[in-house]
Parts: C-alpha cells; structure tokens; sequence
C-alpha cells in the first residue's frame, strides 16, 4: 500500500511538472517555463545561447570532424541570482564552457558554480537509485519535455532514476528537491574527484544527523560545503577519498514517500562560513519560498529596463540577453564578510568581494550596464579590484589588454564615485608603465610606440607571439582612459603623456595595405602578409588584420583620416562587410561573418558602428539589424548565439543595440546614438529618475536626434540623461 501511494505521488508531481505551459523564444520544442510566470521574467530564457552552433552556411566553414561545432554560447540554464557566488546548473559534459550543451540528452550531476570558460562546476552532486562502479555511471538520460528553467529556477526529470529535480538558489546557496519514484533505493552521489577544473584533494564527512560537510580543493581554489538534509542519512559511503576517480555517495532510509530537500551553502573561506551562509540565507525557508525570493530579485533587476514594442521574438532576446549579463562576476565574499584574498589569506571587508570582471570581454559594454542598473555592485567590484591591486601591485587583468582603467574610468564619470579614485589611479599608473605586471612588453611599447612582431616564416593559428598589433591598439586605448581620470585630477602631465601614447595605434597602421599590420623590432611590416588569415595570438589576438582595423574608439577622427578621409575609409568599411570569408581559414572562437566582420567574437563589436563618424548612420544601422537579425536566437530551437557569450558581453551587445544607445568608448560617459528595435524604452534608476527613449517613425533610418524636446548635433548623448531622468526621441524615416 505504501509503494502504491508513493507511486501515485510521484506520478502526480511528474505529471504537473512536465505539463506546465512551456515556451521557447519561436515557439517550438517547449524547454522553459518561463512563460507560465508574470511581470519581465516570463521574457527571460536561461537556455537562450545554450544550443550548439553547428551550420556550416552560418559559421563560415566547414568545422572539422573531431570538433563539436564551434565555441557558441557556452552559458548555462541553471539556478542564479544576479552576480551571486551560486550558479546551481547541470552538467552534461565537463570540461566543457559551461559543463551544458541543450542538444544533449544526458546529465552526469548537478553543479553549485559556473561562468562558462572551462572552469569552476565546483561541488557536483546527482539523486541515483542503485549503483555504479564510477562516477560517470552514474548519470541518467532526460527528456527535453521536462526540462524547463527560468531565473532563479531550475527543473528536470531524471529517466533512468526516475527521480525528479528541482533547484532554485540564494545568493551563496544551492536548493535541491528531489522526488523519487522509487522511495526504496533514494541515494545522493557527491561526484567530489569532478569538475571543470582539476581536482587536486576532496573530503566529505557526516555533520550530524542530517548534514554533511567538507572541501573541494583545485589548483585554483577550494571550495567548502555545508549540505543539510530533510530526512537522517541512513550512511555515507566515501569511494576513493581525494582522488579524481573518487565518490561519495549518501543513503537515505527506504520508505520515504515525501520530496527530499538539500539545502547546500557554500563558501570559498571555510566550511564554518559554508554553515552560517545555508543557515541565515535559506533556514527554514521553503523551497517555494527560496524561489519566490530568487524570482523577486531577478524581477526588481529587469522591470528597471521597460520595453515596448518589437515583435515577441525581440522581447524575449532582449530580456533574456539583460539576464544573461547580469551572471558574472561573481560575489566571492561571505555572509559575516570574509573572503580569501589574491594571496590566498582570509580577510574580511565592509564591502562586498567580487571575482575579476571578464575585462577583455566585457569592459566594452556590458561592465558598464552592470554601473547602469546596479551601481553598488560596481562599486564593489571596483574596491575588490583595488584588494588585487594592494596585494599585487597591479590592478587585475583579464586575459588581455589592461581595461581595469576603462572599466574604472567610464565609471567614475558615470557618477559611481564611492571609492578612493587617487588610490586607483596610482594603482592604474603601475599598470600603464611597470614591466612586470597588467601589461606585458610595455617597456618595448613605451620606448618604441608599438609592440613588435618576430619574424616567422609559416605562421599559423596557433602561432604564439606578443599579439603585438591587437596590444598595442589596447594599450593606446586604456591610456586614452589614464588620460581622462588624470584630467579630472588636475595631473596636467600625466594627461599630456597618455594622451600622446594614446595615439599609438597610429604606428601600426600600415598605408600601403591599409591595415593594422605587424612591424618587426626594426620597424620593418611583417611579411607573408594576409590581412584575411585569423590568428589566436601571432600578430592578432583571436582576430585577423580586418577585423582589428578599425578599432580606435577613442580617436575616430584619427582613424578615418589614416585611410586618406571619408571616402577610402567607407570604401575599406564597405569591403570590411563584403570581401567574404575564405572557409579555409578556420579558428574555433573566430565564427559567424558578414564578409570579414566576425560577430563570434569580440575584437571588432565597436566596428558597426564606425560609419557614424562619416556621417553615414544609415549604413550602421543597416549592419546592426542585420546582426541583431541573423546572430541571436538562431538554430531550429531560436537558442543560438553565434559565438561565446564570453561573461555576457554578447549578450550585452544585443541590449545596447536594440535601445539605441551604445557605449562606444566605455573610458567616456556617452552613447551613440541608434534606432531601437522598440518603440520606447524606459531605464530607471536608483535615484527614481526614468529616462526614456521614444522612437519616432517605422522606418530605420536616422533622421533626427531630439533630447528633451530640443534637437541635438551630432549622434552622442551623455550618460547625466540617466542620472537626471528626461528624454531622447529617435525620428526615423
């Protein structure tokens, strides 16, 4: 009697699980609830960007045979709240961007961490009946039908364990619940030896009746956990303690008819920290509540941007683009305020303690959106970046470039002014002039004006160098930054010094192709020389020459008169969208073209837009709803993106563009101009100031630009609009 009441109510649960109004972004192949929900969220798709991208006609070439399509997307579906330390998500694959790809049909565990660049998937944790002899048996296929997510929620079914999940999370906390069919053999496998990242040590150990407790240590971090259960675990078997082949897996006693629930804190400081952070953020509270909460955050975050208008299509790209960027950083720092410093030391702060923006990535728009809409977190993110720079001697750098400046700059004059900006400004002269630390080769960029390429006979994609040409171009644009904070200081010098070096790029122009080219240490150009072969980081970084040669955001008018005026520079734009892609010339992260334009990658997002300084907008715009068109929600499912999401600045691109305003030079308070894809959009701000752009017209051609009522020159418009609430209106024809 007691196994048949048990089935009926798992079939029950199942069955109003998996039958819940389900939508995706065009319609087809319900994967998300998202639309059973009210207010901004039921735009918002988490599985937006997670489908593969795999169309040779879209990518540009054939991707070869032992590649799974290219790096597209690589975010995930799970459990998050804004910038929180917990990204509970499933893992279909490890060592993968994001540990989940949508076309899979198998999950091997649960995760509490991600971003979606090969790392993190910390804690990985699977409901099972039954046994395995490795960790990877145990796992279990999933129907797409059950599989459904929205912010702050995630659920699915488990085929083989028929055991159903749902997770929601807080901020340093994972919720699980669990309903299994099969209430004789409930087990819970911690896969400790996995992640992204490799696992040097792990231990798990009872903490009572109903909790476990214990550490997953990578090269990177250690991660510590705190998981209470809702009913007495019957025995905890440890597989291979510390390795990476090693398990453990949780017992629970047979006859449990009621749904289980594990609450699991985190913390990167302590298992101590791990307690008080599930005890004080979840306690009590019931999954419903926990997720009622999880939604109340995300829902106060996006009704701060107010679209109407555009087709449902663009409602629920542009929702779930503002979503996606609010996932990274991540906030590192516990509920009592400790985090462990660069240096590994605990230490604990009066702010919030954040992980490095993706800088490299997201300096350019979506670092400033993040200022936009939720400025202490900003602010935090600054100060963390100063901890860096006081234990170091240099402000944190991300993978290229040194866009710490940017990032700090373009705030301060955005009005987030609640840190010590001399301190950062000294930290951000370190980086601008010692060897050694954010910069590399910056002696050789000092002393030559440029960063030089070596000779190499046959380079290749792969052909590691300095990256030399995309260097220097960064560097000339980061000391353009130096140079603005400096100017507010009154550091006369300093500001006459960058902003000669900001110039810099100009060395590497080369007039006889008309291209950023490499120069050798002698001042001679490179040679062989092919302005369309993409390079990782031999002249380029994950570019190739037309893709990088348009990039001087901060000197346009410089830039256009390099290539003798207005007119050769649109002649050179004009062929930059046409001359097409040589199929042959293949690079994973390099994808998605419109002749040379790569819209699957960063280097060139500002180019688009290069037209306006020719007075041409009409032909930016053309381009810019051709990509907003063709790249996002692609696919048979409309989850697509056509190259990584990088940490949201894909994501943030597609917001920027279709409200018709993007921040051309992040180092400057200003926007260009555009002609939104809605035909109004309002941004509210923490002060209850409401700024509105009111789209005037059904064409797409620029016409006027009006702000308050009265017409404005040019196509810039300041960032005081947000702060002092008012209105742009966007006439078209």
């Amino acid at each position: 009697m007691i196994k048949l009441k048990s089935y009926l109510i798992f079939l029950l649960a199942w069955c109003a699980f998996s039958c819940a109004k389900t939508t995706t972004p065009n319609g087809t192949n319900p994967a998300s609830s998202h639309s059973a929900l009210g207010g901004h969220l039921q735009y918002a798709n988490p599985f937006m960007g997670t489908a593969p991208f795999n169309d040779p006609k879209t990518i540009g070439y054939a991707p070869p045979k032992d590649w799974r399509g290219v790096w597209a997307g690589l975010v995930f579906p799970g459990s998050s709240l804004p910038n929180a330390m917990v990204q509970l998500s499933p893992i279909t694959e490890f060592h993968t961007g994001a540990g989940y790809d949508y076309e899979d049909s198998v999950i091997y565990a649960f995760a509490h961490t991600n971003k979606g660049h090969w790392n993190l998937c910390h804690l990985p944790v699977l409901p099972v009946t039954g046994t395995a002899t490795t960790a990877a048996g145990y796992s279990s296929r999933f129907a797409k039908a059950t599989e459904k997510a929205s912010p702050g929620f995630y659920g699915v079914t488990l085929q083989k364990y028929e055991v159903q999940v749902e997770l929601t999370s807080t901020l340093r906390c994972g919720f699980h619940r669990y309903r299994y069919r099969q209430p004789e053999d409930r087990r819970i496998v911690f896969k400790l030896g996995q992640s992204n990242e490799r696992v040097s040590n792990w231990n798990i150990e009872k903490a009572g009746e109903a909790a476990v407790q214990g550490f997953q240590e990578t090269g990177r971090q250690t991660v510590y956990f705190y998981g209470v259960l809702s009913e007495n675990l019957q025995d905890l078997d440890v597989q291979g303690k510390g390795t990476k082949d090693g398990l453990a897996v949780l017992r629970l006693p047979a006859g449990g008819n009621k749904p289980v629930e594990l609450r699991m804190g985190i913390s990167f400081v302590s298992v101590e920290n791990a307690k008080q952070n599930v005890e004080q953020e979840i306690g009590s509270r019931s999954f419903e509540q926990v997720r009622q909460q999880a939604e109340k955050a995300w829902e106060n975050l996006l009704s701060k941007v107010e679209v109407k208008g555009g087709t449902a299509k663009q409602k629920q790209l542009f929702y779930s683009c503002l979503y996606r960027s609010f996932l990274w950083p991540a906030l590192r720092s516990d509920l009592n305020g400790e985090y462990r410093d660069v240096k590994g030391n605990v230490v604990k702060a009066d702010f919030s303690y954040y992980t490095e923006p993706s800088l490299w990535d997201t300096y350019r728009n979506k670092d400033l959106l993040i200022g936009m809409l939720t400025p202490q977190v900003t602010t935090d993110i600054i100060k963390s970046m100063q901890d860096v720079g006081h234990k170091t001697g240099f402000l944190p750098t991300f993978f290229h470039g040194d866009h710490a400046s940017a990032l700090i700059v373009g705030s301060y004059q955005r009005g987030i002014t609640n840190f010590d900006v001399k301190d950062a400004y000294q930290l951000m002269l370190r980086n601008a002039n010692l060897e050694g630390g954010a910069r590399p080769h910056i002696a050789e960029y000092i002393q030559k004006g440029y960063i030089s390429t070596t000779e190499v006979s046959n380079p290749e994609v792969e052909t590691k160098d300095k990256a030399g040409v995309s260097k220097t171009l960064e560097y000339a644009f980061d000391d353009y930054a130096v140079a603005q904070l400096a100017k507010i200081l009154n550091d006369t010098t300093t500001y006459r010094v960058m902003m000669t070096r900001s110039k810099n790029y100009k060395n590497l122009f080369d007039p006889g192709t008309k291209f950023m080219r490499g120069r050798l240490a002698d001042g001679s150009w490179v040679k062989p020389f092919d302005p369309q072969y993409p390079y990782y980081e031999y002249m380029y970084r994950e570019a190739n020459a037309w893709q990088v040669s348009f990039f001087a955001p901060h000197d346009m008018p410089g830039l256009v008169a390099l290539y003798g005026g207005p007119q050769p520079f649109e002649a050179k734009l004009d062929s930059l969208f046409t001359v097409p892609w040589n199929p042959s010339h293949i690079a994973r992260n390099v994808s998605g073209f419109i002749g040379q334009y790569c819209h699957g990658n960063q280097p060139d997002h500002e180019t688009p837009f290069s037209y306006y300084f020719i007075g041409k907008p009409e032909k930016s715009q053309r381009r810019l709803d051709e990509i907003m068109d063709r790249f996002y929600g692609m696919g048979k499912d409309g989850l697509g993106y056509s190259g990584m999401d990088d940490a949201g600045e894909m994501s943030a691109w597609y917001v920027f563009s279709s409200t018709g305003l993007y921040p051309y030079s992040a180092a400057d308070a200003k926007y260009l101009v555009s002609v939104p894809l809605f035909d109004e959009v309002s941004w509210k701000a923490d002060n209850g100031t409401v700024f509105t752009v009111k789209k005037a017209g059904n064409g797409r051609t620029l016409k006027t630009i009006k702000v308050n009522g009265k017409t404005t020159q040019g196509y810039f418009v300041d960032h005081a609009l947000f702060r002092t609430g008012g209105r742009l209106e966007v006439s078209t024809n």
